[in-house]
């Protein structure tokens, strides 16, 4: 229908400019006719963006659909404001036909305002007037009479009922400034209700530009790190952040160090402007409502940091019970933890954290959002946000806990991040497949960085972003230099390491006698050494975070089997197995489990058979390379042929959950080889 149509166009414009409204927030809608299904006439429609859905990817299965008629009646059984919660499960019995979208609280605002179009919306500079202690009086001086301002009210019924009044009220009005939380307009059409959105954000953003102080934030007080020193620093304090944001409940982390962060933590007032809070309800229920922030310069030493860190978050944890018990009353949800989602050190910048690798990077772009809109306030007036007790009342309220409980029950891994080695092809691949697959954020490692980028791409597909799932990062394993960079890489993409897949490796198929010392210290350089590289620097990670983890040696029957021509690779094996015997007893006290999986004959997809191996291994066995997976197949006890994805799911039977307790094992993959039998 063409009314849809220009409703999803138009909310694509708009949520496509993070100027316009932050991700996720704000809604729109319009009303039109549509037959009934039962009787075939035609019958009065709103169509709104349901609840949870974003305006920049908006489609129609996210659009709640509703009989106008029903939705305005529902005018007449309003019970007040202190019933309001009654009236979202009210809407159910105004839907139109079946599927849609949820409809949101905001739903009776676009329902009850006389207006085919309407748009609700979080731009910056609107919140900073909604959020400036005379914020009615700018608004006033802004707009003249073109704009209304309306008092701070919780979204609801009776918020739409204020807002069709004032529209009433006053005949010349294009939409209005709502106290403490963002704009709303309306119009006749979907290109004049766009248009006058877009005029009283402009306008706004102008207001704010041209009356605006220079320094709303005060003096610089602490020196902004060059980028190679602040990413350095950057890397070694978030584990240790992770780590505490993770007391009550787990959660992968972001990391933001945009120009508006790193200016608003080097100056004086941020202290106090965080200490506020933001006031936006889209914000704070993302954010919490505050941030901690470290009170150290950025030069001060990396222990000193680290240790005020655990005296800040404690005493964090210990406001947010208080503020908890402030304000919750018998019927209230259960507190949700009391750890912040958002951490801000200076010189360094931000990190915010959340249930998988978008909610943490988007709890950050509304943080940043917040700081536009303080800075906006400060810049010409006070920043005043909504009250403690309300934003309380919202990020306790019974809609927001029905919301979670509609959430899917997370993955296996959710809020684990792995880092898979030699993850461009075969059975590391495979491996980055099912880890993502069961909910991991994946560090994609590589040397060959086309290959892991390719990888992680398809991780990524049809994610909102794709780096929220995987990243790809080069790495040689042989080079200590490259894999600390690498961990460095995947710290900063999601905030730590928890799980550790070692299967970068090679093979060369020599005789003894014809095994060159180049052939030696090549395989044991890239198995052995990257494997206690690997293994080291990750460590250093799980440790700082205090979680916990997993590490996993992809090794080899060859390890515990003596098979001819195969010395070198063998050996090299062999050194892995011990390794993962030697750091469960080593790692075992910090949580941290080893494993090891003992594949064999995995030629279909493996990297090792396709590089001359499979060729080496077909000539000492007598058989066609073709063949070479079917050989190793018969010579099994059950027959099967051994591919990437079993090797994969033993890496996730280990590190899935039910395995809790076992560390130093050895699995085999290799559907039964006797002589490999472990004793």
């Amino acid at each position: 229908m063409d009314v849809v149509n220009e409703l999803l166009e138009r909310s694509h414009r708009l949520g496509a400019d993070p100027r316009n409204t932050n991700f996720a927030g704000g809604n729109t809608s319009a009303k039109g006719a549509a037959p009934d299904p039962v009787t075939g006439e035609d019958v009065e429609l709103l169509w709104v963006k349901g609840s949870g859905g974003d305006l920049g990817t908006l489609k129609e299965p996210g659009l709640a659909v509703l009989r106008l008629d029903r939705l305005r009646a529902l005018k007449g059984v309003y019970p007040g404001v202190e019933r309001e919660d009654e009236m979202v499960a009210a809407f159910g019995y105004c839907l139109h036909g079946k599927g849609g979208a949820a409809p949101s609280i905001d739903t009776a605002m676009h329902g009850l305002v006389e207006a085919a179009h309407v748009d609700h919306l979080h731009p910056d500079a609107g919140i900073a007037l909604a959020t400036a202690a005379d914020g009615e009086e700018l608004t006033g001086r802004v707009f003249g009479d073109r704009v209304v301002w309306v008092p701070w009210r919780r979204p609801g019924f009776q918020l739409g009922l204020d807002i069709a009044a004032i529209k009433e009220a006053n005949p010349r009005a294009i939409g209005c400034v709502l106290g403490g939380h963002g704009i709303t307009a309306w119009g006749s059409t979907s290109e004049e209700c766009e248009a006058r959105s877009l005029e009283i954000i402009r306008t706004a953003e102008a207001y704010l530009s041209e009356h605006g102080r220079e320094d709303p934030f005060g003096p610089v007080i602490h020196r902004t790190l060059q980028e190679e020193e602040r990413h350095a620093r950057a890397a070694a304090l978030f584990p240790v952040i992770r780590g505490l944001a993770a007391t009550d409940m787990r959660v992968v982390g972001h990391y933001t160090d945009t120009p508006e962060v790193l200016d608003f933590v080097s100056r004086a007032e941020h202290p106090r402007l965080a200490a506020l809070g933001t006031s936006c309800p889209d914000h704070f229920l993302r954010t919490k409502v505050a941030p901690l922030v470290l009170d150290l310069p950025p030069d001060a030493p990396l222990e000193r940091a680290a240790e005020r860190l655990r005296e800040l978050h404690a005493a964090y944890r210990a406001d947010y019970t208080a503020y908890y018990e402030r304000h919750a009353i018998p019927a209230s949800p259960p507190m949700r933890g009391a750890d912040p989602a958002i951490v801000l050190v200076p010189g360094v910048g931000m990190f915010s954290f959340g249930k998988d690798k978008q909610t943490a990077r988007v709890a950050g772009e509304f943080y940043v959002n917040a700081i536009n809109v303080m800075r906006g306030a400060e810049s010409v007036s006070t920043y005043a946000p909504i009250p403690e007790s309300e934003k309380f009342r919202i990020e306790y309220w019974e809609l927001e806990e029905a919301k979670l409980r509609r959430m899917p029950r997370p993955k296996p891994l959710a809020t684990r991040v792995a880092l898979v080695t030699g993850g461009g092809s075969g059975i590391g691949a495979a491996t980055a497949r099912r880890l993502a697959a069961e909910g991991a954020c994946v560090i994609v490692a590589d040397r060959d960085v086309a290959a892991a980028e390719k990888v992680a791409a398809e991780l990524g597909a049809g994610a909102y972003r794709e780096s929220d799932v995987a990243v790809a990062v080069a790495v040689d394993v042989t080079s200590e230099e490259q894999v600390v960079a690498a961990v460095r890489a995947g710290v900063l993409a999601f905030g730590g390491v928890d799980l550790v897949v070692n299967n970068a490796g090679l093979s060369l198929s020599r005789a003894l006698l014809e095994t060159t010392l180049a052939d030696w210290d090549l395989q044991h350089d890239v198995m052995a050494r990257g494997s206690f590289l690997v293994s080291r620097e990750t460590a250093k990670v799980m440790i700082d975070q205090a979680m916990g983890g997993d590490i996993v040696y992809i090794s080899s029957k060859n390890a515990v089997f003596a098979g001819p021509n195969n010395v070198a690779y063998g050996a090299a094996k062999a050194d892995q197995a011990h390794q993962v015997r030697l750091l469960a007893a080593e790692l075992g006290g910090h949580g941290i489990r080893v494993n090891g999986v003992n594949p064999d004959g995995v030629v279909r997809g493996s990297g090792i058979f396709a590089s001359g191996w499979g060729a080496n291994r077909a000539a000492v066995y007598g058989v066609e390379e073709e063949k070479l997976g079917e050989f190793y197949a018969q010579r099994t006890l059950l027959k099967r042929e051994v591919l990437p994805e079993h090797v994969a799911a033993a890496v996730f039977a280990l590190t899935g959950g039910d395995l809790t307790h076992t560390t130093g094992l050895h699995v085999p993959v290799d559907a039964g080889v006797a002589a490999a039998f472990l004793r």
